[in-house]
């Protein structure tokens, strides 16, 4: 079951990165590589995908991940905003950190997924995790470096929907 979920979720992300849909008709050559490629995912990968399938076949944690979409991009937006003013300012206001965050989110995928959604961010990354829930992320300007303000100003915002969506 697990192998298929990831078959069509894998051919799903292919079409819509490919788009082989061209002038009304379809490019047959590429939506048979998305086949082949996702097959090949499928097969080979599955044992180092997220164990929790049931996420992606669950409609309100489809609900959740589409309502959480528009959120990351808009702290994507508003952190490259930042960097760019931060690089172009000349005095080059940073202050270049790690801090220590706690998270609340217990399985592993929400957890990859929270890490991932920081390390996205522009002016973040996650450099570490340890398995009593803390990350080490650093911060192009530390604004915090006790755990519960730098927890609210880095992971708060999308540990709500991360939440949602996978536990």
């Amino acid at each position: 079951m697990r192998r298929l979920i990831y078959f069509v979720l894998a051919f799903l992300v292919w079409i819509l990165v490919s788009w082989p849909f061209v002038d009304g008709r379809i490019d047959v050559q590429v939506v048979v590589a998305g086949l082949m490629a996702s097959l090949l995912v499928a097969l080979l990968f599955h044992d180092i995908l997220p164990k929790e399938h049931h996420v992606f076949i669950s409609p309100v944690r489809v609900f959740w991940f589409l309502a959480y979409v528009p959120v990351f991009f808009y702290y994507v937006l508003r952190a490259n905003l930042d960097v760019v003013y931060r690089a172009l300012h000349p005095a080059m206001p940073i202050r270049p950190g790690i801090v220590k965050i706690k998270t609340s989110l217990k399985t592993d995928s929400a957890i990859t997924a929270l890490a991932n959604s920081i390390t996205l961010t522009p002016g973040t990354l996650t450099v570490d995790l340890t398995d009593d829930g803390y990350l080490y992320i650093h911060w192009i300007n530390v604004q915090a470096e006790d755990i519960e303000p730098a927890t609210q100003l880095i992971a708060q915002r999308f540990e709500w929907f991360l939440h949602k969506i996978f536990e």
